[in-house]
């Protein structure tokens, strides 16, 4: 057995930061060594990272210290090997995300810790919300962009169940564009409500995009947009 000398005094000791849950409920279901080997490193490697979407690139887990680990976790097998299955259990168990992305008619393999930001990045990748990087890594991840529920909680208020809905019709009949700019025009104008953005929405339909000279949008266009159950209902 290969001894430990002992962790040395100094700065040479720069702490990985690991959730709680983590100890707590991640590593009592792992049972296979090597992937909790590839865990650990997938943690240690993205704390060395920076950006709000870090990830690891295939290539990146082929090192001497994680392959010795493959090794000295199943002596008798290949490590990169190992290390294939290490990784492909530590994706099926959800520790990892992974996603594939062609850059210079390469197909590169990105993997993410699955957390919140993690499942982020994902989805930005395969959205196409990437473009090349020229620092070091070989795509830089676009900020999210919010959703139309997001920006109208940020801008108006609380969602209601049918100013949900209201909003997924308008997606299908409006550009979003016109729908955030109408939100806007409702701030301005320190109209928080749905009737006052709809109505903008429906004069823009009629009259022009961003018509607001033509005058202020009434309350009967609103009420033409929110029909049926919605009409008597959202205010805001």
């Amino acid at each position: 057995m290969k001894k430990f000398s002992g962790f040395p005094e100094g700065s040479k000791l720069s702490p990985t930061a690991f959730p709680a849950i983590f100890f707590s409920e991640l590593v009592p279901m792992i049972d296979d060594l090597a992937e909790l080997k590839v865990t650990l490193f997938s943690f240690w490697a993205l704390n060395q990272k920076e950006g709000d979407y870090r990830y690891l690139q295939r290539e990146e887990y082929d090192n001497k210290i994680l392959l010795d680990g493959m090794k000295a976790a199943k002596p008798k097998a290949e490590p990169l090997v190992t290390l294939e299955h290490a990784l492909a259990k530590a994706v099926s168990r959800g520790t990892l995300l992974c996603t594939t992305v062609t850059l210079r008619n390469k197909e590169l393999e990105l993997f993410f810790v699955n957390t919140a930001k993690g499942r982020i990045g994902v989805q930005q990748v395969q959205s196409g919300a990437w473009k090349p990087s020229n620092n070091g890594m070989p795509i830089e991840i676009l900020p999210e962009r919010p959703t139309i529920f997001t920006f109208y909680e940020q801008n108006i208020g609380s969602l209601t169940p049918m100013i949900s809905e209201a909003l997924k019709d308008a997606e299908q009949e409006y550009p979003i564009e016109w729908i955030k700019d109408a939100i806007r025009h409702a701030v301005e104008l320190n109209k928080r409500n749905w009737r006052y953005v709809a109505s903008v929405l429906r004069r823009w339909e009629r009259e022009g995009y961003r018509s607001e000279q033509a005058g202020r949008p009434d309350e009967q266009d609103g009420k033409r947009y929110i029909t049926g159950k919605y009409a008597d209902f959202i205010e805001h």
